[in-house]
């Protein structure tokens, strides 16, 4: 194996919150429990949001206070303002993963906030976290396109960046939103960040909306980028991007990884396992291929006729 790369299960926090019904707290407790032991770097728990605008994580911190937290893992919560921030810190949140829009459009549709507001307040969230004892992430949507504007200059993406290393943000997630990103993209920005800003943990976080959620993060990997984003099943998608659709799998992800001789730490025979479940939570059939398909190794009885 080469060197290794980490995965983030993203599947309790972007899955669950654009699904049709909610998912019992039970449900999701249990999931993540099931999910702990697996080899994930970290998994996304929930989001302290407003339950008006995310009635299906209104359940965010009996989540966080429920699962049994596994050592090695970050327990990571989207946050989207200063009394998120205090609610998570109040829970033991191992993350507070910052959302803003590098496009002002979707922004203002989905924080009713334009890029540089955003910023201004991130300030303050990082002020009102110091010294909570929590890693900061912010995540920059909408980093490859908008629905809305098209396409994202890179070095509007670039001056978020360095925006965000200089208020104290200590990780930043390139976040392909409506999966519009190519790989060539992908390559280029990742490497742009890479160089300018190596102090900073990055993350790339792929839609596969358009069928290019592997090639994307294959082109990050060949980059340089060691973090990944991915949901089980494929679940997932923006309540306020049209046309999203699901996360990059993340059993389909640590298959290829695994293919390719790249150690990704996580346990993917227990992790089809976990998958194979999933219909049944949300009710309906989920993307994955390869909990369907089977991995690359399974083999199959020669025909009668060919024998």
């Amino acid at each position: 194996m080469s060197a290794r790369v980490f995965i983030n299960e993203v599947a309790p926090r972007d899955g669950f919150q654009i699904e049709r019904d909610f998912v019992p707290t039970a449900d999701k407790i249990a999931l993540i429990d099931d999910l702990s032991p697996l080899g994930f770097a970290k998994i996304e728990t929930t989001s302290f949001t407003s339950p008006k605008a995310i009635p299906n994580l209104a359940d965010a911190g009996e989540v966080m206070a429920g699962i049994q937290r596994q050592p090695g893992v970050d327990y990571v919560a989207l946050i989207p303002n200063e009394k998120g921030v205090e609610r998570a810190l109040a829970c033991g949140t191992d993350e507070l993963n910052f959302v803003m829009s590098a496009s002002d459009s979707h922004g203002r549709a989905n924080l009713r906030m334009t890029a540089d507001q955003s910023l201004e307040r991130f300030e303050r969230m990082t002020d009102l976290a110091a010294g909570g004892g929590a890693f900061i992430n912010a995540s920059i949507s909408t980093a490859f396109g908008c629905p809305f504007e098209g396409d994202v200059r890179p070095e509007r993406v670039l001056e978020i960046v360095a925006r965000l290393a200089a208020i104290g943000i200590q990780g930043v997630s390139l976040c392909d939103t409506t999966g519009m990103a190519n790989p060539r993209q992908v390559a280029e920005l990742c490497e742009a960040v890479l160089t300018r800003q190596p102090k900073l943990s990055l993350t790339v976080h792929l839609h596969n909306t358009r069928g290019m959620g592997l090639a994307n993060a294959l082109a990050a990997y060949q980059s340089g980028v060691m973090r990944f984003d991915a949901a089980l099943g494929g679940l997932g998608g923006c309540p306020f991007a049209p046309g999203a659709s699901g996360n990059v799998c993340t059993e389909d992800l640590v298959h290829m990884f695994e293919q390719m001789s790249v150690d990704t730490g996580v346990d993917l025979d227990g992790l089809l396992k976990v998958a194979e479940g999933l219909p049944a939570i949300v009710g309906h059939d989920v993307p994955g291929q390869v909990f369907k398909a089977g991995t690359s190794q399974r083999r199959y009885a020669l025909p009668e006729a060919a024998r």
